[in-house]
């Protein structure tokens, strides 16, 4: 076994680094010597990594990855100077404490004649030589001797690997198996990440990400510790530790209503994958990286919904679509882009075409045939079918992508949205709160919401003070729900000032105003009163 240990430690097919040779070498010692039940993460950290004994193993995964580079390592050597080897060392999964295994010698084959060697052989390898030289020096300028598959967006791959047990209790493990299995189905829900089942110590499946987490319980509490790691450099993008009250009676309550709260944060707009995804560089994507980035240009957008970044998001979907007519998502994204073209009256540029509320239903339409569950489809058909005046359409096919999805906030805000305009504000007004509350993205879309829901309940102060909160300074539908707000708030000179801006900036948004407000299909009352609240700012808007 030494001798076999040897021979794989002098190896120069053995590809691992010094610190997985080490390893190696450890916990081979350790168990020859007897010591095989002492070999634990802990161990290993401390004797072999040089860690301190503040070593934590479920906050440093620097043991579990190491392996999983070992693992590799030995796999390469045994397929090539390893493959006659007498005895096999492995690591199994799951564990440190290596296995060795005789090899079984393979039957003599009949000689051959003596055959006369050709040259070609000697030629070819130089040849291939030439290449190998050159490959190395294009793949230090960016070239990737391996194909990259253009034909599909590059949407990020999330591995999901089984979550740990940390209490080593019968009722640990099962939380840890549940919660694996409930955070993978409502990750699944998000349409714009491919979600991957993996094992502990597995490969990464050509993941960009890899979710793990550890579970343990004491007594009455549950604590579930989540990261996310960059699968490229295994470096930790985000980790939050989540603790609830644990009554084995309510497990699978628990369970669902963690994992909602892990997949929200990763998945949902301007969560983990999208900030991520942001800041990455397109050259080391699997698949085209300008599509998938067009859709994350989208999301930039709708921070401030400006009319000046609108022009360019939707000639990007419109380019993508056309490249890619089965991308559901940039389809549902494009539509969503022409509705607002439409509901904020931004100004077009000569050379494009206006949209128009039938050029936004087709996209809807296109989007939710691609992908009946996918959530961004579904909400761009319930915008569309809404600003058509089929409010009812539009309110049933929102709740139906609630059921689908209650864990996108964006979703949950447009959805609040739309039954606060027909006369549900008190439920409406609640889901863009709780949209508010479980965003981390920007929230100047929500926080006018908000405004006006505090308006309809005349609480001036409030409405004034979300809608200074909000500061979405480049759309003329927030200015002109700020002059109302400031009109009766008592606030004469801050709605001057945004009557001046309106006038200023967006004069045929001003003289449209009346059906701005129609096309939302407010409730009557609502509407006339809001009319009514211009004109105390100072707008001439027609009786």
């Amino acid at each position: 076994m030494r001798e076999a240990l040897a021979r794989i430690l002098e190896s120069a097919k053995f590809d691992a680094s010094p610190r997985s040779r080490r390893f190696l070498a450890y916990v081979v010692e350790e168990t020859l010597a007897g010591r095989a039940d002492r070999i634990k993460a802990f161990s290993i950290a401390t004797d072999v990594f040089g860690r301190g004994a503040d070593f934590d193993a479920h906050a440093d995964p620097i043991v579990r990855l190491e392996a999983v580079r070992l693992r590799r390592a030995l796999e390469h050597y045994y397929e090539s100077d390893g493959s006659a080897d007498p005895v096999v060392i492995s690591i199994p999964k799951g564990g440190y404490v290596p296995a060795f295994e005789p090899r079984q010698p393979e039957p003599a084959a009949p000689p051959e004649a003596p055959r006369r060697r050709p040259l070609w052989p000697a030629t070819l390898v130089a040849a291939l030589c030439v290449v190998v030289v050159a490959s190395g020096a294009l793949f230090a300028l960016g070239w990737s001797p391996w194909p990259i598959d253009r034909s599909a967006p590059a949407v990020p791959r999330l591995l999901v690997r089984p979550f740990e047990d940390l209490s080593r209790t019968d009722a640990a493990s099962s939380v840890a198996d549940g919660l694996t299995q409930e955070v993978l189905n409502q990750l699944t829900k998000f349409k714009d990440i491919v979600t991957v089942q993996g094992e502990r110590d597995g490969a990464d499946h050509g993941s960009r990400y890899v979710l793990m987490g550890a579970v343990s319980v004491a007594e009455d509490k549950l604590r579930l510790q989540a990261r996310i790691l960059d699968a490229q450099d295994v470096s930790v993008l985000w980790a939050k530790t989540y603790e609830a009250s644990y009554d084995p009676a309510r497990s699978l309550a628990v369970e669902a209503d963690l994992a909602r709260q892990v997949a929200t944060a990763v998945g949902q707009p301007y969560g983990v994958i999208y900030k991520a995804d942001t800041g990455r560089s397109g050259s080391v994507a699997n698949g085209d990286w300008d599509a998938y980035s067009c859709t994350l240009s989208y999301f930039t957008y709708r921070a401030n919904l400006d009319a000046h970044s609108h022009p360019r998001v939707r000639t990007c979907l419109e380019e993508t679509v056309e490249r890619f007519p089965n991308y559901a998502t940039a389809w549902a994204l494009l539509a969503q882009t022409y509705m607002d073209e439409l509901r904020f009256q931004y100004p077009v540029a000569e050379s494009t075409s206006p949209a128009s509320l039938e050029r936004a239903a087709a996209a809807a339409k296109k989007a939710t045939e691609l992908d009946p569950e996918n959530v961004r489809a579904l909400q761009a058909k319930m915008l569309a079918l809404y600003f058509d005046g089929q409010v009812e359409a539009s309110l049933a096919v929102g709740e139906r992508a609630m059921l689908t999805n209650p864990n996108d906030t964006e979703l949950v805000g447009e959805y609040g949205v739309r039954l606060a305009d027909s006369g549900q504000w008190k439920r409406g007004c609640a889901l863009v709160a709780e949209a508010l509350q479980r965003n981390p993205g920007p929230l100047g879309y929500y926080e006018v919401v908000l405004s006006i829901c505090a308006y309809i309940d005349k609480d001036y102060e409030a409405a004034k003070m979300w809608v200074r909160r909000a500061a979405v300074m480049d759309n003329p539908a927030y200015h002109l729900i700020a002059a109302a707000v400031f009109a009766e708030g008592d606030e004469p000179q801050e709605a001057a000032a945004e009557r001046q801006w309106l006038l200023g900036h967006a004069p045929e948004f001003v003289a449209n105003v009346r059906a701005w407000v129609g096309l939302r299909n407010v409730m009557p009352a609502d509407r006339e009163r809001f009319l009514a609240s211009l004109r105390k700012a100072g707008l001439q808007v027609s009786p």
